[in-house]
């Protein structure tokens, strides 16, 4: 798989108490801004597709890798994960261009910071482009009390809370095998699958399916968890129940003009009333799974490019 683009060289960026790793292209404030946002467990560099079109239509292109990720800072206390302190960092790189607002697009755990930021920082946030991740409504009970209920002790996201320090060491001790079997499409159907996912998914020695990436570029995800390890990104998980005592007070209906793109393979499920709290929504989708701006990325930039000229 051959790649036709140059992915930019990092600056360290300091603010918000920390210094994030981050690759921008483009002129700046010459173009309009967008702030590409990963999830997990990914990196900046999930969105080196998506860099040369984007500065080729004006954009100034800025991918931070987020706190926990990378070579930017990896505070040691989990409430340094906290929605306040990823949405501040993002405010802070606005600061630091001297912008007063942006484009924000999010993929997964991206995603869920990129609909946070337009809740905690409506004015920084101008659209909104966010991938396989749908808006969550708050509910009544805390989102990792409802998972335990629903998904049981041994769903992921439930495990990482109850259980901190297991999942991170299986993950830290096969960092390569998770990546490379994580990293892959077309997977055949496992039927219900089973609890612990992460740490069956890490131990597994076939990987299924096809790979998403090639190794070179499986490569920079290994180096970068093999330096950080897992504990920071997983910490993100382990503020959810924070999270949602957090957003308590906010209103939870967003008015900028938002793209929608799912993964028809994935399995995060749409939301059906999105339009609900998000009246002013594009919803698009592709035929991909989870890894949708690896799997499909020229479909996906000019679907993200023809929304943006509207």
């Amino acid at each position: 798989m051959t790649n036709n683009y140059e992915f930019p060289t990092p600056t360290l960026i300091s603010g918000n108490g920390v210094e994030l790793e981050v690759f921008e292209a483009g002129q700046k404030n010459g173009g309009q801004p967008i702030v590409l946002c990963h999830g997990w467990p990914e990196h900046a560099f999930s969105w080196r597709h998506q860099v040369t079109p984007l500065v080729e239509a004006g954009y100034h292109v800025i991918i931070p890798n987020q706190r926990g990720y990378g070579k930017s800072s990896c505070p040691k206390e989990v409430t340094k994960y906290d929605i306040e302190h990823l949405t501040g960092d993002l405010v802070a790189l606005l600061d630091h261009y001297q912008y007063k607002d942006a484009i924000f697009m999010g993929h997964d755990w991206g995603a869920s910071v990129v609909w946070s930021m337009a809740l905690l920082h409506p004015e920084r946030v101008n659209k909104m482009i966010n991938l396989c991740l749908p808006y969550q409504v708050r509910g009544e009970r805390p989102w990792i009390d409802f998972m335990e209920e629903a998904f049981g002790d041994d769903y992921y996201f439930v495990h990482f809370n109850k259980q901190p320090g297991v999942a991170d060491a299986v993950l830290d001790e096969n960092a390569a095998q998770f990546l490379r079997n994580l990293y892959r499409k077309n997977v055949p159907s496992q039927g219900s699958v089973e609890g612990m996912e992460m740490i069956n998914l890490a131990k597994a020695t076939q990987p299924l399916g096809e790979p998403v990436m090639s190794d070179d570029d499986l490569s920079v995800y290994i180096t970068a968890f093999n330096k950080t390890g897992f504990t920071p990104s997983i910490n993100w998980y382990r503020n959810l129940n924070r999270n949602w005592d957090l957003l308590g007070d906010v209103s939870p209906i967003l008015h900028q003009p938002t793209l929608m793109i799912y993964g028809e393979k994935d399995i995060i499920p749409p939301l059906p009333n999105i339009k609900d709290f998000v009246p002013n929504i594009d919803i698009k989708s592709l035929n991909t799974g989870h890894w949708i701006q690896e799997e499909r990325p020229e479909e996906l930039n000019q679907m993200i490019l023809e929304w943006l000229e509207k």
